[in-house]
């Protein structure tokens, strides 16, 4: 083996080693075998995701999919978009929060679901399918502990969004500042009166000059 063959070895074998990219990996096999079995116009596998929380529970927020789905806040929010203007879904008012909505499946959305769960079945049989029968269950458990993982560190960043939100909210905000004085209302503002008497003193010594002056005109004369 040559010295440049060398280091494309070692990062193959890094990338082997490395979670991150194993996962990657995996999951492009779990998202392959699902369009596999699911076929053409069939639900995503996100979208599966979603049917099957809200059909678990009626009237979801964003926020409680967020937490059932692990789907990302912005890539829900467009998923569920894109889901009511197929018809998948409905949004309607929260009745116990007037600033929120909520979901609900549609007939159209409870078919889909209907029709894609045993092909989803379909599709976990064949990944579980690629490791042996004594690795299946120990699998599941490091996945199921992952996503725990998961859903610990986005409840974690919820919760410093809101206090965040709630302490900006609660922040009183900073006076206007004065506006900044010329040089000679700056000297006027610090020593005030005391132009007043600076004069005073300048005019006293110029009267004692000319008492001065007069009275030695006075001796010259006499």
């Amino acid at each position: 083996m040559s010295k440049r063959e060398k280091p494309a070895t070692t990062a193959i074998e890094a990338l082997d080693r490395s979670p991150s990219h194993l996962l990657h990996r995996a999951l492009q096999l779990a998202l392959d075998l699902y369009a596999d079995e699911a076929g053409p116009g069939a639900p995503t596998q996100r979208q599966y995701a979603v049917l099957s929380a809200v059909a678990a529970r009626e009237g979801l927020t964003q926020t409680d999919l967020v937490r059932a789905t692990g789907i990302d806040r912005s890539t829900l929010a467009d998923l569920v978009a894109r889901m009511i203007s197929k018809g998948l879904l409905e949004r309607e008012r929260s009745r116990d929060d007037a600033r929120a909505n909520t979901v609900r499946l549609s007939d159209e959305g409870r078919t889909a679901l209907a029709d894609a769960r045993p092909r989803v079945i379909a599709a976990d049989a064949r990944i579980l399918g690629c490791l042996a029968k004594g690795r299946r269950e120990s699998f599941l458990t490091a996945l199921a502990d992952l996503a725990r993982a998961g859903e610990k560190a986005m409840a974690k960043a919820d919760k410093a969004a809101v206090k965040a939100e709630g302490a900006k909210a609660g922040k009183p905000p900073k006076p206007p500042k004065p506006p900044k004085a010329s040089k000679s209302k700056k000297a006027e503002a610090a020593a005030p009166g005391e132009k007043v008497h600076g004069d005073k003193a300048k005019k006293g010594a110029k009267g004692k000059k000319k008492a001065k002056k007069a009275a030695k005109t006075l001796e010259a004369a006499a």
